[in-house]
């Protein structure tokens, strides 16, 4: 890295400015597209049912029940739903502030949504000891052991 000519600004040796720091961070956050099709539709699932206790509309609770029911390859889709709402219901009670979901269509993801996608990734891979090490970072102590269990139970779905 070279200073420019008024010595305040970092610039690449290959004349490139850099990066904006809010495309920097977009560019290093998760996205939908690394995960497969059964994590993307829970995704899809956990952000109607965070619209719903957001805004307290039965609509997003319709949504999530349809959208489950046209996704492919789920055998029973209203299963899936009170899966997905028993996961979310319990990280609600654990935690000093709510849960932060991206609007369904966003190809984005929230820290918390990263945090849910790699925990149900992990436990569909059926790794115990690297889930527990995840649910104690994303609940801390007291809903350890439902959180497991609602998420293995999610992952089995």
């Amino acid at each position: 890295m070279m200073q420019d000519a008024r010595g305040s600004v970092a610039v690449p040796e290959t004349g490139e400015p850099p990066l904006c720091p809010l495309r920097a961070a977009l560019a290093t956050r998760p996205c939908v597209e690394h995960y497969d099709d059964f994590c993307r539709v829970a995704l899809s699932l956990f952000r109607f049912i965070g619209a719903a206790y957001a805004t307290g509309a039965s609509d997003c609770w319709e949504a999530a029940y349809r959208f489950a029911d046209e996704a492919p390859d789920i055998a029973d889709s209203p299963l899936l739903v009170a899966r997905v709402a028993a996961l979310v219901r319990i990280l609600r009670s654990g935690r000093p502030c709510e849960l932060c979901f991206m609007p369904p269509s966003c190809k984005r993801l929230s820290k918390d949504e990263a945090q849910l996608m790699r925990l149900l990734a992990v436990a569909r891979s059926k790794q115990a000891g690297e889930l527990e090490t995840i649910v104690c970072q994303l609940v801390g102590s007291g809903n350890e052991i439902a959180t497991t269990r609602a998420v293995t139970a999610l992952a089995l779905c």
